[in-house]
């Protein structure tokens, strides 16, 4: 047991995405479709987007003439190209002989692409798992950040981030973190629920160098302005004190 909720979903799970897709490359919109399903692959716990071919832009896709077997029937690997922009080897065009429900789609790698949209708002890193829930919530229950010892950040007015398969996350008001101990970092993330991150943070305690151990998001998806910044720790990394409770440290690590 995890202590926070889990994907339910089974690898092999085909379903209609009920949101328009859409994707850029070189600044020219490539695929454009209502249709797209959502697949859970081996691996990631969240879907990927599979394409019907026509809704895919004509002389995008380039046939690589290689036939390959996958989990979900045989398919072709295509490169994108559009105008001077090459990537190879970033689709895979399923066939007659793939599962019924996907033959006539493409996978496209999604970072192949500059951007992608559903309905008219840029999702990152990848799909939005339709299970997966992200609530941002306020609390007065005293959390105590702290690292070898030191104390990081303490506060009785965070905001909680429940998401599916993540640990608890507390952000803390910048007012009450000690950044005498944090050193910036060059690290930025994104996350397809919360937005982009705008700093890290390494923690130094003595001689010792603790790298991104948190982070501040300054861009943020609507449904996640309330974090919008506020520092975070990993809790993987430091120890937390819940009401006075010392908390567990999960296993996962993503911000």
């Amino acid at each position: 047991m995890t202590g926070y909720p889990g994907t339910l979903v089974a690898v092999g799970h085909v379903e209609p995405v009920p949101r328009r897709i859409r994707a850029v490359l070189a600044s020219r919109t490539v695929l454009d479709t209502t249709r797209a399903l959502y697949v859970w692959e081996e691996g990631p716990p969240y879907p990927q987007f599979y394409i019907p071919v026509e809704d895919v832009a004509p002389g995008v896709l380039v046939d690589e003439d290689h036939r390959t077997e996958l989990r979900f029937g045989s398919a072709r690997r295509h490169g994108l190209r559009v105008g001077d922009v090459d990537r190879p080897g970033a689709a895979r065009l399923f066939t007659e002989s793939a599962t019924a429900e996907l033959a006539g789609t493409v996978r496209i790698d999604w970072a192949a692409m500059d951007a992608w949209f559903e309905e008219d708002e840029e999702v990152f890193v990848h799909p939005r798992d339709p299970y997966a829930r992200v609530d941002a919530i306020r609390s007065t229950r005293t959390v105590r950040v702290s690292c070898d010892g030191i104390a990081l950040a303490e506060s009785s007015s965070t905001v909680m981030v429940f998401e599916t398969g993540l640990p608890t996350r507390y952000y803390f008001n910048q007012t009450e973190v000690d950044f005498s101990h944090l050193e910036p970092s060059a690290t930025e993330t994104a996350c397809p629920y919360k937005g982009r991150t705008g700093k890290y943070w390494s923690v130094r305690v003595g001689d010792t160098l603790h790298q991104d151990l948190a982070w501040l998001y300054h861009f943020t998806t609507l449904a996640l302005t309330p974090i919008a910044g506020l520092v975070a720790f990993y809790n993987e990394k430091v120890d937390i004190e819940l009401d006075g409770v010392a908390q567990q440290r999960p296993v996962t690590h993503f911000s």
